[in-house]
């Protein structure tokens, strides 16, 4: 048996310049984004058959791997070499697609690294990123862009630089623990109560690319603002440049924002909140507010019933729990 532990992510500038239709084309795009302390867990474990179980929020039993609806584990089994007598739970601290926060490629990463230890092989966080990229982009077609499927797998606060040949350069931003705490203070996430696929959303703004060049440009700049800013611990420089990020993705696309949107994020920023943004593609999910932390209270009041759900950051990417018999 073996149980792996995958973080979920916020991104903080740069978001949709990672997606292929703008990096490949316009020199590149970066994103800063932040390994968070909510987790998916993925167990694998022998069948004493030959059939396959897979446990998400539905459960599959199957005899032959090409009869498995879930896309990303059939892909992942073919891409480990594995086609039968085996069980798959996945187990989410937030459950449900459509929350922004990275799931689907953090289930892709951590399945892959159980996957590989399952077979006695060792994944280093480089190879686990790019084969979850293979799978969702290359394989299963999917409009979507790769940092997710990075943070998930390096964890920690990073600079990710994709490259138009499709290599990825990997900058970790150097925190100290006390540092990283006093980041994670000043973070709150807000659930809008509303899921969403990020499908619909990225294929309108991939298709867009040329139209919101200039946007996107000063988008790929503000990831490397964010960076300087919490290397130099910048809070409220760090929440300026959310706040200009957001404005810039709400013109990418129809959907990305909406009425409710605006007013939650307006009572926010009356109640002391620097900037944020909705997480992910947009049109639904968590808000993401950075602020200053004695003002946490009073943007819970301006932001009820919306849920307050408190983060940190975690230093720690896609890792093995879990080796057994």
């Amino acid at each position: 048996m073996i149980i792996t532990r995958t973080p979920l992510r916020i991104s903080f500038a740069g978001g949709g310049t990672d997606l292929p239709s703008f990096y490949r084309t316009y020199g590149g795009g970066a994103v800063t984004n932040a390994a968070i302390d909510r987790y998916i867990h993925v167990l694998v474990n022998k069948k004493f058959d030959s059939s396959i179980r897979v446990a998400y929020s539905r459960t599959e039993n199957v005899d032959h791997i090409e009869e498995l609806h879930n896309e990303l584990v059939r892909e992942a089994l073919r891409s480990a070499g594995v086609h039968d007598s085996i069980e798959i739970h996945t187990i989410a601290d937030i459950p449900g697609e459509g929350t922004g926060i990275g799931s689907s490629s953090t289930v892709t990463v951590g399945l892959l690294n159980a996957l590989a230890a399952y077979r006695g092989q060792l994944k280093d966080p480089a190879e686990l990123a790019e084969e979850a990229c293979r799978i969702e982009i290359d394989r299963l077609k999917g409009t979507l862009g790769k940092q997710d499927q990075y943070i998930a797998a390096f964890g920690g606060v990073q600079y990710f630089e994709f490259r138009p040949d499709d290599t990825v350069r990997v900058a970790p931003i150097p925190l100290s623990t006390a540092d990283r705490e006093a980041l994670s203070d000043h973070l709150s996430l807000f659930y809008t109560g509303v899921t969403r696929r990020a499908e619909g959303i990225l294929k309108q703004q991939s298709a867009r690319t040329e139209v919101n060049r200039e946007s996107l440009t000063r988008m790929r700049e503000l990831a490397s603002v964010a960076r300087d800013a919490i290397a130099s611990r910048s809070w409220e420089r760090l929440g300026g440049v959310l706040d200009e990020g957001w404005r810039l993705k709400r013109g990418l696309s129809n959907g990305i924002s909406n009425d409710t949107i605006d007013q939650q994020y307006a009572a926010a920023r009356a109640a002391g909140a620097w900037g944020g943004k909705i997480t992910g593609a947009g049109g639904g999910g968590f808000l993401l507010l950075l602020h200053p932390p004695e003002q946490s209270r009073q943007i819970a009041d301006a932001l009820s019933p919306m849920r307050r759900l408190s983060v940190r950051i975690t230093p720690e990417g896609s890792r093995i729990l879990f080796v057994g018999r």
